[in-house]
């Protein structure tokens, strides 16, 4: 159950790094402001990115290790919605 966990986690971090690359490629702006920052302050936003699904995948595979796996699904939630989110913002901005 837990690695089923950490590989929906895992798919989830990509899902989101993907449709955030789609907002960098269509001009629409990032609605997480940590991630912003993160974009901002290194000398290529896809640097601060892969910086930021990093710590992410690490805290990820922190709550894994701990056995925290209740946690773990509802992060994965959260980041399901905000997956779901992203597509339709794509969707919308294109028209």
């Amino acid at each position: 159950m837990l690695n089923q966990l950490l590989l929906q986690y895992a798919y989830l971090q990509v899902l989101d790094l993907l449709t955030t690359l789609a907002f960098m490629l269509h001009g629409v702006r990032e609605g997480n402001p940590l991630v912003r920052l993160m974009m901002h302050a290194t000398s290529n936003p896809l640097n601060g990115l892969l910086a930021v699904k990093l710590i992410a995948t690490g805290l990820g595979l922190y709550c894994w290790r701990l056995g925290r796996g209740k946690l773990l699904a509802r992060i994965n939630v959260i980041f399901a919605v905000v997956v779901a989110w992203n597509l339709a913002a794509l969707i919308l901005a294109a028209f």
